[in-house]
């Protein structure tokens, strides 16, 4: 039988970061919230978080690469909202914040979690920061608590 790791959702001690965008705030509020009840959840102190607020999403991955850089932080979550506009704008800033948040996430070694949502309407943008569709901010928050737990065991075989 192969050795299978499984990480247990435990933010007890975990050195957590967020970066969040202020531009569609009604909707990354949200999100934020989400995140800081996450980390709660989890045994963590949301107390403790850094929370570092971005003009938009397109500068998300530059404050995210230097708070994973810093050696401070076990993860960095990353929440933003980028909501379709008359223009295709929002399809190069999608692509360009995903890919800036991975390249951090390599560079560094520390888990970079993606938050930012990518809607058509606002109403879609409701729906994922806390309505029908649950909350990207928690979701994006778990995985952050995950991967640091995940880090912890491999680097303990």
């Amino acid at each position: 039988m192969p050795q299978e790791i499984t990480a247990r959702m435990d933010a007890t001690g975990a050195r957590l970061a967020i970066v969040v965008s202020r531009f569609n705030d009604l909707i990354t509020d949200r999100l934020l919230q989400g995140a800081l009840q996450t980390i709660t959840r989890h045994g963590g102190d949301a107390e403790q978080t850094t929370v570092v607020r971005v003009p938009g999403s397109f500068e998300i991955p530059l404050a995210a690469g230097q708070l994973a850089d810093s050696g401070k932080f076990d993860a960095v979550v990353c929440l933003g909202a980028v909501i379709q506009g008359a223009t295709t704008h929002h399809q190069y800033i999608n692509s360009q914040v995903a890919a800036g948040i991975m390249s951090a996430s390599r560079t560094s070694g520390i888990p970079i979690t993606f938050g930012v949502i990518t809607c058509e309407s606002m109403e879609q943008a409701i729906d994922r920061a806390g309505g029908k569709v649950g909350n990207k901010g928690q979701e994006a928050t778990e995985a952050a608590i995950e991967m640091i737990a995940l880090r912890r065991q491999i680097a303990a075989l």
